[in-house]
């Protein structure tokens, strides 16, 4: 599976980097990098390494659980390899925006596959908003997780006073719905027409 591919080589990535300064520096988003340098292969391989192995745990967890459906959906239309595709592209369009806002800032790094696994995230909760995720080990149904974490992304991302991302969260949530909903219109009703018929399982 695509997913499980994924997961490894972000793995294996991360782990060789945690120990090589030089690999790290290198896959890291850097603007002047891209700017100076036009690496723009930056905009992906951020996506590859980690900050420590709680980020990397994360990140690949959510991955596994919810990667799998998404992939096996995806797959009826564009393939296993369009899956591929979308959580790479993913990485794009969920880092542009920081990119472009901080293109002149030498100060400035991310790293990370959050975007990514927002937009494979949020596409499942399009897909199935009452199913529960346990957060902390405590059920919440997706749709009600979904919201909680568009908004507290969306406040920290204006009080910008820890080093994480938020930005990334947000674009990449917006990427897999919009994504969904183009590659299967018909998503849009049933996700409508199930927020007023709650199945939790």
């Amino acid at each position: 599976m695509v997913t499980l591919a994924l997961i490894a080589i972000t793995v294996l990535v991360s782990w060789m980097a945690f120990g090589n300064p030089r690999l790290l520096d290198r896959l890291i988003l850097w603007p002047p990098a891209i700017q100076r340098h036009h690496q723009y292969d930056r905009l992906v391989t951020h996506g590859f390494i980690h900050a420590d192995l709680q980020h990397l745990l994360f990140n690949m967890i959510t991955l596994y659980f919810f990667g799998r459906l998404i992939e096996g959906f995806f797959a009826q239309y564009i393939g296993h390899v369009g899956f591929a595709l979308f959580y790479l592209s993913a990485l794009v369009v969920a880092i542009l925006p920081t990119y472009l806002n901080h293109r002149n800032d030498a100060g400035y790094r991310s790293l990370g596959a959050s975007g990514a696994v927002s937009a494979v995230l949020f596409a499942f909760i399009l897909l199935r908003p009452w199913s529960l995720i346990y957060v902390f080990f405590l059920p919440l149904p997706a749709i009600v997780y979904g919201v909680m974490y568009a908004g507290y992304s969306i406040w920290m991302d204006r009080q910008g006073h820890d080093n994480v991302n938020h930005s990334a969260h947000l674009w990449g949530a917006a990427y897999g719905v919009l994504f969904t909903l183009l590659l299967e219109p018909r998503v849009g009703p049933a996700f409508l027409q199930g927020l007023f018929s709650p199945s939790f399982g």
